[in-house]
């Protein structure tokens, strides 16, 4: 019997099908570019990436490490990133402690608690966020000028930003020992949510996770004390000297106004995602922990806030990317962060095409990765057996 035509098997349709829709798509991603490639060039304009080693001319107004105008593009970009991924760690760990304070007291029994909490979140989530903004900024900028700035615990508040005592230290110290934390904070929770090294007794696996970031802190600690002067104090104090403020460390209005309306609008989203978390955990399983003779602090820690968590991740994995591109606003009020400065090299350079897909490929590392990071975590620590199934 004669094998019947490829043609008619529908695997192999399908394969054809998709075949020729992926040819178009390259087809017509390569005209795109080599259209836009030759219109570049009758105008004057170079394409590719080697401008990137190129002196800017231009400065940045906040940068964790020190830039020049002689600091080629390449350079320019990385602090930017790094400006993004300052900017959205500051706001997602303040979002998350509004919104879980104030899912606690939308979840709570007390009525005045219960209002606060509903108050906040209907004013912060309804407004829009760049409006908050401008209205923090407005708020910065009304405040006295340097002669006239605010005393409080040691710290100097003024128009032109918050100066707060600082340490007598390099900036690269201080970014080493940022990233020294953040790394032992990191293996810490990886030791306790994903159960590795396997083998361990929950002992042992206690001490490692305490003991990672102890190492953590200790480098951190060597780490500036290594580029610290001897010849200096080791505490800098912000002090009025003329028509300006020197010493200690200054924080930028534009910073401070940014991260404060991320965190009041993440915040209040964050907050109904919390209430709805622990109003996904059964009344049947608190009752059987208070039965049980738990502690009313025993029955949150142990049963309803590992049980509310494990429902408001996948949410929260959501809204931690969107706050994350949120930080793009910061363009508004002058914070130089990944997008501003993609904006203002473009401006600079000319290069349109190759700055956009910096950008897009920046942000599509941050989101990925921070989304993976959580789903990994949220597999972790899934009540097996538990999901529905869709089945009847």
């Amino acid at each position: 019997m004669a094998a019947p035509p490829l043609w008619r098997s529908k695997s192999t349709r399908a394969f054809m099908f998709q075949s020729v829709f992926l040819a178009a798509l390259v087809a017509a991603v390569l005209g795109a570019t080599l259209t836009a490639r030759s219109n570049l060039a009758a105008q004057g304009l170079t394409s590719g990436f080697a401008f990137l080693w190129k002196n800017t001319g231009w400065e940045m107004n906040f940068t964790l490490l020190k830039v020049a105008p002689t600091d080629p593009y390449w350079w320019f970009l990385l602090m930017g990133f790094c400006n993004t991924l300052f900017m959205g760690l500051i706001s997602l760990a303040g979002a998350s402690g509004i919104g879980l304070l104030v899912g606690l007291m939308r979840s709570g029994r007390n009525p005045a608690a219960r209002l606060l909490g509903t108050i906040y979140i209907e004013l912060f989530r309804n407004l829009p966020l760049i409006l908050q903004l401008f209205f923090w900024y407005a708020l910065a900028n009304a405040l006295p000028n340097p002669r006239q700035a605010i005393a409080f615990g040691g710290a100097l508040i003024s128009s032109r930003g918050i100066y707060l005592p600082g340490l007598n230290v390099s900036q690269g110290a201080v970014a080493l020992t940022a990233a020294i934390l953040l790394a032992g904070a990191g293996l810490a929770v990886w030791i306790a949510a994903t159960r590795r090294p396997q083998g361990l007794d929950p002992v042992r696996r206690r001490r490692l996770v305490l003991i990672a970031p102890g190492i953590a802190i200790l480098a951190g600690v060597l780490a500036l004390a290594a580029s610290h002067d001897p010849a200096l104090p080791w505490l800098t104090l912000p002090a009025t000297t003329g028509l300006k403020i020197e010493g200690g460390v200054r924080i930028q209005p534009e910073f401070y106004c940014l991260a404060f309306a991320i965190t009041t609008y993440g915040g209040a989203y964050i907050g109904e995602i919390v209430r709805g978390g622990f109003k996904a955990v059964g009344r049947g399983q608190t009752e059987a922990a208070r039965a049980l003779g738990l502690s009313p602090w025993q029955v949150f820690s142990r049963v309803r806030m590992p049980l509310a968590f494990r429902a408001m991740l996948p949410i929260l994995i959501n809204q931690y990317v969107w706050l994350i591109k949120a930080t793009t606003l910061g363009i508004a009020v002058g914070f130089s962060d990944f997008f501003m400065v993609i904006a203002s090299s473009i401006t600079h350079s000319g290069q349109t095409l190759e700055f956009i897909a910096i950008l897009m490929g920046g942000f599509l590392a941050i989101n990925f990765t921070l989304a993976a990071v959580l789903n990994r975590l949220n597999r972790a620590i899934a009540l097996k057996g538990h999901q529905a199934t869709g089945t009847t």
